[in-house]
């Protein structure tokens, strides 16, 4: 049984991924909502010292050490690079990358001392091929490539695999919200399998990544995406 530390994890692909590995592992969640869980604070992932009371109440639960963390917190913006405002620049670099980045460095801590550990981040699709009208959101997220290869060489001799999912549309309330009926469709239509990818399937991959199975696997980033970076 592992520790595990799981950010945005209340929703969509968090929630699944919690749901699967709480099922082996003892887990803490951090999200916007406010629950009453004793495995739970709800964080401002903009904040750093919101950050660190949250590094510091999961290792108070777990009264040892994190041995796995899942960045998996995020937040969508699809607008043109004209229209973006300097708040929503900043909040966007806080939450999906700034806040993996801090996270990652106070949990290494406790990594590098018992020579194992697993950082999974989750990307997305939109950093690997980029798409129009969410260059900031895709620039966030293709900033976790450069950032899972240089850390995972950093801690390759500690045991430590550090890894990143890119999941293309996935099948969340989120989506559903985000897009009518006709924008739901056409998505289908522009995937390859004609699909969206299911929650679970990321949360089966981040099983296996954080297995000793997996242990060659680092530096890596998998797209998971119903064949939607290969083009059309």
């Amino acid at each position: 049984m592992k520790n595990i530390l799981i950010t945005g994890a209340t929703s969509g692909i968090g929630k699944e991924i919690a749901s699967l590995l709480s099922k082996d592992n003892d887990i803490f969640l951090t999200g916007r909502r406010k629950l009453d869980k004793v495995n739970y604070y709800p964080c401002d992932l903009v904040d750093m010292f919101e950050i660190e009371t949250l590094y510091n109440k999961a290792v108070e639960y777990f009264n040892s050490d994190i041995d796995i963390l899942i960045n998996c917190a995020g937040q969508y913006c699809y607008k043109p690079i004209e229209n973006m405002t300097f708040d929503e620049i900043s909040y966007l670099l806080d939450v999906n990358f700034k806040s993996a980045y801090i996270l990652s460095s106070l949990v290494l801590k406790g990594m590098k001392k018992n020579k194992w550990g697993r950082i999974i981040n989750i990307g997305s699709i939109s950093g690997v091929v980029g798409e129009a009208n969410a260059s900031l959101y895709s620039a966030t997220k293709s900033a976790f490539s450069g950032f899972t290869k240089a850390l995972a060489l950093e801690v390759a001799t500690y045991n430590i695999t550090v890894n990143q999912i890119n999941p293309g549309w996935v099948d969340t309330p989120l989506a559903q919200e985000a897009l009518s009926k006709e924008e739901y469709q056409e998505v289908i239509d522009v995937t390859p399998q004609k699909r969206f990818v299911e929650p679970i399937e990321i949360a089966k991959l981040c099983e296996y990544l954080i297995s000793d199975s997996a242990k060659g696997i680092t530096g890596q980033g998998i797209n998971i995406c119903a064949g939607l970076s290969c083009g059309c």
